[in-house]
């Protein structure tokens, strides 16, 4: 009678289990130590780099950076060093300011800030804006105007000539709904309400003055004679919407139309 062997693997020998757990813990030391010192070189390289008199010195001593062996690991480890040194791009546009931001005007503030339901509305001879509240002076100011102007829907008419800041010397008017809160000869800063604003379905305009107060600086002249009839938007009104802009005020619809006029010399063309 012939019997069917029964074959077994053998048992693992305790010491096949200790050498195989002992190779796998020397491989592992070993990346970590290769790992370290790709670290170290790469930092080592990059400290290299952005010296050159350090290069120079080795280069000095015989050892080659140029073809050789230190060549080569430095490319690599320059390689290392930018993939685990260079900053995200998103923190350095984060950091750089927009090229040519514009910087508001020094001694100036926002005359519309406490307006409720502020709307700009088209840039004509000034600006037109619809809400309601408190204006203020744009900046150090003498009032030259304070009453009544018959040529104006709504009827109200101020004029203040600024006496600080970038425009110093140049007449400011606000006309229509408003209802003055100043006199004539009384000297405003930017703190101070000059008129408040009603909802009178005309709004308000604001804008360059003639020298004399007596109406708005586009119908001279020298500004292109261009009275209520237009064409708009005029030269003057979009160099006032801008200083607007500057100091926070939304911008006007048409505020990227073409110009009709001209912007006499007196007037800033920029503010910074």
């Amino acid at each position: 009678m012939t019997y069917a062997r029964t074959y077994r693997a053998p048992a693992p020998s305790p010491r096949s289990s200790r050498h195989t757990f002992a190779r796998v813990v020397v491989a592992l030391v070993a990346g970590f130590a290769l790992l370290a010192s790709g670290w170290f070189a790469a930092a080592h390289w990059k400290e290299l780099a952005s010296h050159p008199a350090t290069v120079s010195q080795a280069d000095e001593l015989g050892v080659s950076t140029v073809g050789g062996l230190p060549d080569l690991v430095g490319k690599r480890a320059a390689a290392l060093a930018g993939l685990f040194t260079q900053p995200p791009k998103i923190v350095g546009m984060a950091v750089a300011g927009r090229p040519g931001q514009a910087v508001p005007p020094a001694g100036y503030l926002n005359p519309l800030r406490a307006v409720t339901g502020l709307v700009p509305e088209r840039i004509d001879e000034g600006v037109d804006f619809a809400g309601t509240g408190p204006v203020y002076a744009l900046g150090n100011a003498v009032v030259t105007n304070a009453g009544w102007n018959a040529g104006w829907p709504g009827g109200g008419w101020i004029t203040y000539q600024l006496t600080d800041g970038p425009d110093s010397g140049l007449m400011v008017y606000l006309a229509e709904d408003v209802t003055p809160t100043v006199r004539i000869g009384q000297h405003v800063t930017a703190a101070t309400v000059i008129a408040r604003m009603w909802n009178g379905g005309d709004g308000i305009e604001t804008g360059w003055a003639q020298a004399t107060g007596l109406s708005e600086e586009s119908e001279l002249p020298e500004a292109g004679g261009i009275g209520g009839g237009g064409p708009f938007p005029t030269m003057v009104g979009l160099n006032f919407d801008l200083l607007l802009q500057l100091l926070g005020v939304p911008a006007a619809p048409n505020a990227g139309g073409a110009a009709y006029g001209v912007l006499p010399a007196k007037y800033p063309a920029r503010w910074s």
